[in-house]
């Protein structure tokens, strides 16, 4: 059985620092706004007539389908980023596409790679035009262990 499909959606991003990875990720996560909740990961298609919203509080402990890029790093005085775009198509009927990216280094990189991802998959691949693309960073200098985190939530 399949549910319905998302119709609104928002950006989000965190970064956080603790004593173990498992921890510094779930910082993120709470800093993101989603920590908690459930998280089930999506691969990377946005509804038609999806529209974006203000990101809300989540209920906790309820199941939230998102794609997102994480990256954490026990290295100090390492720089980490994650991106996430989404493309939103011009026809409304039409598929969107959100790309995910984490990696060492500031967000400018990571961010063009994501946008770009989303112009080639949508244009290219699938050969559908786009109205716009949405993206968030999140980026953070190790101190200690750190976590980076950025996300497209889909809602009901």
């Amino acid at each position: 059985m399949f549910g319905p499909p998302a119709t609104r959606f928002f950006l989000t991003s965190g970064y956080g620092e603790a004593s173990t990875s498992l921890n510094a990720f779930d910082a993120a996560l709470l800093k993101a706004k989603v920590g908690d909740t459930n998280l089930v990961k999506l691969s990377s298609i946005l509804p038609p007539r999806c529209a974006e919203i203000q990101p809300y509080e989540l209920p906790k402990g309820s199941l939230v389908p998102l794609a997102y890029g994480a990256l954490v790093c026990e290295d100090a005085g390492t720089v980490i980023s994650a991106s996430v775009a989404v493309g939103i198509p011009e026809d409304s009927e039409a598929a969107g596409l959100i790309m995910e990216c984490a990696q060492i280094g500031g967000p400018q990189g990571c961010e063009r790679s994501v946008r770009e991802m989303v112009q080639e998959g949508m244009e290219t691949i699938r050969g559908v035009r786009i109205r716009e693309i949405k993206s968030i960073s999140a980026t953070l200098t190790v101190q200690r262990v750190g976590a980076v985190f950025a996300a497209v939530v889909l809602c009901p």
